[in-house]
């Protein structure tokens, strides 16, 4: 048997290791058409911005320990131009010398990747503005820094790629500003997860510019010019152009193999293409969301490995099937993480999901231990189903492990309420005895039973004002000081049983504290005592990070966009 893979990387790669582990005799040619086969492709702006020092470190595998280990025959600098599926040939250019050739194939797999949408700018392909997502592409951006020491920088877009380009830039000693079309960055979480982004960077140096639409970048002598709307040009030292990636189906394409969503190749379950010889594996496919079962596109590297395993195992006549993606990402911001599995609330919002969610800020290890840091943990879930539809997760220590055990029991199948019951690790310098992910069990458990009822962020606004209820906050007197909402009066929780009766218990009592715990327990005070009461979601310290981040962002929406 004699197997093509078109591409590296993560899927291409994963797929001809694991063929050659099943299939001693089989033959196993890949075309990189890059200098670099197998490289680590999450770790490229670590290596601009220092932090991986050597760029040897970078790479997985070279065609050489290819060979070496697996007699899998690799040439880079080569490029599939074209695929002749009746004859099961692919026509190969070799870049180098430009010869074209021929070469047959039992099974062609596909792995070509995404690549970075480069709009139609004036001064696209100046030497001072990059896209990143090749190797070559990271080597000439720091080529660029070393050589130049560019004091400014843009970056267009706010997504993986831009903030951690913004991170390794600024370690640079270059004064960074974002460019984001939207009024948020990292759209993989909600608005009020990415107010403490917001507020990170800001506290970073880091300049955030919203609700702009770029529309040209020039060239301005030996620097760019950034012209917006509603914007006075920027000019800077260099550009990052970091506004998406597109599915790379052109070779699938015209091969007339069938294409879905966003031009990405369809597979079945077993990640092979309308053509039964033809499979397809990683950031060019169509696959099914596992929490919505919609078609989608998920560019990151763990389903692009499972995926070339799968189609390796099907090759080689083992019955292996992809199940999805639940797009479980993270991110690190400076000493910040930032962790998401399956869906947001908006997405929810979009597809009329009738959802519920909790928001909790619960400490990463027990309190009494040293070095406990606040995270924010956002969980939404199914109302009635009580299925995990996803979380969201910001904090400093232990936000990896918390959207990894949600992210298991999405995956099994556990209802939200489970998450009480789960039996997790402790010990104080790890976590507390009721883990945050118990804790977020627990509240949705309390929803679900009717013991206690809540109100978001959203609601705040519809209710100061209103003179048929009570808005009350338990912190404490010198908390209360530092800030509060107007129209919230403050009664400290030790205090509310001995002040119960200046409460008006006709009227529904809308209360918060700091994070929600103090507040949930004066619920259960006031409603033993025949109020109706409605505990405040995430605390003031939520409201504070989104208030605070609308009022920053106001200034910088000069279209006119409101958070």
């Amino acid at each position: 048997m004699k197997v093509i893979i078109v591409g590296g990387v993560a899927g291409g790669a994963t797929a001809a290791a694991r063929l050659r582990r099943l299939d001693e005799s089989a033959e196993i040619i890949i075309f990189e058409r890059s200098g670099f086969v197998s490289y680590a492709n999450c770790g490229l702006p670590y290596y601009i911005g220092g932090e991986i020092k050597n760029k040897e470190e970078l790479t997985l595998q070279t065609p050489e320990s290819f060979w070496e280990r697996f007699k899998i025959n690799v040439k880079t600098y080569h490029e599939v131009v074209k695929i002749k599926p009746n004859e099961k040939i692919v026509i190969v250019t070799d870049i180098k010398t430009g010869k074209t050739f021929e070469e047959s194939y039992d099974k062609l797999i596909l792995s070509p990747g995404a690549k970075p949408i480069k709009p139609n700018f004036s001064a696209i392909d100046s030497d001072k503005v990059f896209t990143l997502r090749t190797v070559e592409d990271t080597l000439k951006i720091r080529s660029f820094a070393d050589e130049t020491t560019p004091e400014t920088a843009v970056i267009i877009g706010g997504g993986f790629i831009g903030l951690e380009m913004a991170e390794n830039l600024k370690n640079r000693g270059i004064d960074v500003t974002i460019i984001q079309k939207s009024n948020q960055l990292l759209g993989t979480v909600d608005c009020d997860i990415a107010s403490f982004i917001h507020s990170k960077l800001r506290n970073e140096g880091i300049n955030i510019l919203f609700g702009i639409n770029v529309t040209d970048i020039q060239n301005e002598g030996d620097k760019v010019k950034i012209l917006a709307d509603c914007l006075e040009p920027i000019i800077a030292d260099m550009a990052i152009v970091a506004i998406g990636v597109t599915p790379e189906s052109t070779l699938a394409k015209e091969a007339n193999l069938t294409l879905g969503v966003k031009g990405a190749i369809v597979v079945n379950d077993t990640m092979q293409t309308s053509n039964k010889d033809i499979y397809a594996v990683g950031d060019a496919v169509e696959i099914n969301h596992y929490v919505t079962n919609e078609k989608s596109v998920i560019s990151l590297a763990g389903p692009a490995n499972k995926q070339g395993r799968i189609a390796a195992d099907n090759i080689c006549g083992i019955n292996s099937h992809y199940t999805g993606s639940q797009a479980s990402s993270i991110i690190k911001i400076f000493d910040m993480t930032i962790a998401s599995t399956g869906i947001n609330e908006s997405q929810a919002k979009n597809l009329n999901i009738n959802y519920e969610k909790v928001v909790l800020s619960p400490l990463s290890h027990a309190g009494y231990y040293p070095g406990a840091t606040v995270m924010t943990l956002k969980v939404i879930y199914e109302k009635e189903a009580l299925k995990i539809l996803g979380a969201q997760c910001v904090g400093y220590e232990g936000v990896d492990k918390r959207i990894d055990v949600i992210a298991t029991a999405i995956f099994a199948g556990l209802t939200a309420d489970k998450l009480k019951d789960l039996d997790l690790a402790y010990a104080p310098p790890y976590s507390s005895a009721k883990d945050p992910v118990n804790m977020a069990g627990f509240i949705i458990d309390n929803i679900e039973k009717g013991i206690v009822k809540q109100f978001h962020v959203d609601d705040i606004p519809s209710l100061i004002n209103r003179n048929d209820i009570t808005l009350l906050d338990t912190r404490t007197t010198y908390e209360y000081a530092r800030g509060h909402i107007e129209g919230f009066v403050n009664i400290p929780l030790d205090n509310l049983r001995e002040k119960i009766s200046e409460i008006d218990n006709s009227k529904p009592v809308y209360v918060m504290c700091q994070s929600g715990l103090r507040s949930y327990l004066a619920t259960r005070i006031l409603a033993q005592n025949g109020f109706e009461t409605y505990n405040f979601s995430g605390g003031y310290r939520l409201y504070k990070s989104i208030y605070e981040d609308t009022l920053v962002a106001k200034n910088t929406f000069p279209c006119g966009i409101e958070k």
